[in-house]
């Protein structure tokens, strides 16, 4: 039978630029084990189920299919999240939203809303660091609600919530101290669309019309309805969309605008405070 050095010798995943990491991953989740165990052991033969299942997973990657989706999780920030295919996976470059929220506001009690949460990463990031805040997600999809939900109760945040609302629309007339948003941003026909990961994750989490600003725009306008005295608004965005996004907050009468930069040194994230409304 193949031992665990066989298997990571011998699969090949030519179309993927993790190819390796890739394959450790697949495996040790069919043996569930750590990807240390794989070195530790090299040795040990998998059994006939085990092989079948590697297989399986290999072949659904060999399709293109993200590694997340095949294992049905994800990490971000400090949590393990379940994810699906009716959600975006969550990505490194959005810890930068994370991280910059806490440093915005302080650890005192703090209402923050998460616009469009899918599989809930920001929201429960920031009530997993900050138990004094209330935080609520928000999504349109409601199986995106419900893996959310799954993912708040394991991992037992109860300072977190999550509601079905397209944007702004279940929320009548609350406000926050802050409110996050991943949206979608990729304008329709992008050549990105047809490559990697994203064509296997759906389109409404990822296309906002012609130029990819259609959401941005409908979230800096209605901000500050839902928005306390001073409040903050952070929004990530394309690489390339940081000055028309801060336009944009300029516009509304949004103060002390700016951008920040990802891990990969791209303008990431624009950032806003509204004095009132």
């Amino acid at each position: 039978m193949p031992t665990i050095q066989a298997l990571l010798s011998n699969t090949e995943l030519p179309d993927s630029p993790s190819a390796r990491l890739d394959v450790e991953l697949l495996l040790a989740h069919v043996l569930g084990k750590s990807r240390s165990y794989l070195h530790t052991w090299a040795d040990k033969a998998l059994s006939d189920e085990q092989l079948e299942q590697f297989a399986a997973a290999i072949k659904r990657r060999q399709a293109g299919e993200p590694v997340a989706y095949i294992l049905g999780q994800q990490g971000f920030w400090s949590l393990e999240l379940e994810v699906a295919p009716h959600t975006l996976i969550p990505r490194p470059d959005t810890e930068l939203l994370v991280e910059t929220a806490l440093q915005l506001i302080a650890a005192t009690p703090a209402s923050v809303l998460d616009l469009g949460t899918g599989t809930g990463a920001i929201a429960l990031a920031l009530a997993s660091e900050r138990p004094a805040w209330r935080v609520s997600g928000v999504d349109r999809v409601p199986q995106a609600i419900e893996l959310a939900e799954r993912n708040r109760s394991r991992l037992k945040l109860g300072n977190a919530q999550f509601l079905l609302s397209h944007w702004f629309d279940a929320i009548s007339d609350q406000r926050y101290q802050m409110i996050v948003s991943n949206p979608p941003y990729i304008a329709a026909g992008d050549q990105h669309l047809s490559q990697g990961d994203v064509r296997f994750e759906p389109n409404s989490a990822l296309v906002a019309g012609d130029d990819g600003l259609d959401d941005i725009r409908l979230i800096i306008e209605q901000a500050p309805h839902h928005l306390n005295a001073q409040g903050w608004l952070l929004l990530e965005h394309g690489y390339d969309q940081a000055a028309a996004v801060c336009a944009l907050l300029s516009e509304r009468g949004f103060n002390q605008v700016e951008s920040r930069r990802d891990l990969g040194g791209h303008q990431r994230i624009s950032i806003g405070r509204f004095d009132h409304e």
